[in-house]
């Protein structure tokens, strides 16, 4: 089968955020524009210059590449590329990325290169492959969403960039702060397989990145790859209990701490045992909202055809099953 020509290649309609995270405002424009004219791909900018325009931006490029039979692209951090893929998921359109945040989760689990030229020879040669989404009440999630203490910190994260700016150490200060300023356990009804069971937890975290999962040691990275969401809860525990959990999680440790309770799952609803609590903070991709109850947690019935290098799952494998046979008996 012949390969397509550069002019019947579908256009790409590039939707980058100008305040995420590296300070290089003007570069990824003229970055895509320089090497789509190199590749003969046609190619249209949707600037984002103020964060509550991204959604309006976002679905004016998704209409205009349905017209086109183009591509999506989001450059962004995880937070840019959420709210884009929010667009994507179901249009029918093929999706791209150039990640310019600080951690980039969802580009490095999916093997695209941190830097813009190499992620635009990711965008220009490969060819879209179906990925899984998260949902919390149809919303999507790419990396994780939760609720609880990890939502606070976020919050207490973003005052801290403001007054420090973006890097890995501020968003560490931050969660140190938020944990040793105090945080109370929410009294939940968790759905789990049909089966109600009540529980007190500082905080439901639920992941779709076996990357992040790996990184912390929890097994369930395994089970993104299969197919299934990531879900972890605390035991109630004081602020030096939580103190040790981060240090553990920091070491990729997590699976050895009894006050973690960590689980794969494909649907879970939580409640508020509270009479009267309508509504709940939660976190989406470090994007931070109040959503009302209760709210269900499931991966979504259909994928995003992302354009990433293939062959990326069973590498995943062979790696996790390395690691496995690595480690010590228990």
């Amino acid at each position: 089968m012949s390969e397509p020509t550069a002019s019947r290649l579908p256009p790409l309609f590039v939707v980058f955020n100008r305040a995420s995270g590296r300070g290089d405002r003007d570069e990824v424009g003229p970055a895509v524009e320089a090497a789509c004219r190199a590749a003969g791909r046609n190619c249209e900018l949707h600037p984002v210059e103020t964060p509550g325009s991204l959604p309006d931006i976002a679905r004016e490029a998704v209409r205009r590449a349905r017209e086109t039979g183009g591509v999506v692209v989001a450059a962004g951090g995880d937070g840019t590329i959420n709210c884009v893929a929010q667009a994507v998921l179901g249009s029918g359109c093929a999706f791209g990325v150039l990640p310019r945040g600080t951690f980039n989760y969802f580009a490095r689990t999916h093997g695209i290169p941190a830097d813009l030229d190499g992620a635009l020879r990711v965008l220009l040669s490969a060819r879209p492959v179906p990925v899984q989404v998260g949902q919390i009440n149809d919303r999507v999630f790419i990396v994780n969403a939760s609720l609880g203490l990890y939502p606070q910190s976020l919050e207490d994260r973003e005052v801290w960039k403001q007054r420090f700016g973006r890097s890995r150490f501020v968003a560490v200060g931050a969660v140190l702060a938020t944990i040793l300023r105090g945080h109370r356990a929410l009294g939940l009804t968790i759905e789990l397989h049909g089966q109600p069971r009540q529980v007190r937890t500082p905080t439901v975290f639920v992941g779709n990145n076996a990357l992040q999962m790996e990184q912390v040691g929890l097994p369930e990275a395994q089970a993104i790859d299969r197919g299934a969401l990531a879900g972890v809860m605390l035991k109630p525990v004081g602020r030096w209990g939580l103190l040790k959990l981060l240090a553990r999680g920091a070491m990729g440790r997590l699976r050895d701490a009894d006050q973690v309770v960590n689980f794969a799952f494909n649907r879970m609803t939580v409640k508020a045992r509270r009479f009267g609590a309508r509504r709940v903070k939660v976190a989406t991709d470090g994007e931070v909202l109040w959503m009302r109850l209760p709210v269900r947690f499931e991966v979504a019935p259909h994928p995003l055809m992302l354009i990433r290098p293939e062959g990326l799952a069973e590498e995943r494998r062979q790696a996790q099953a390395s690691l496995a046979a690595a480690e010590p008996d228990r």
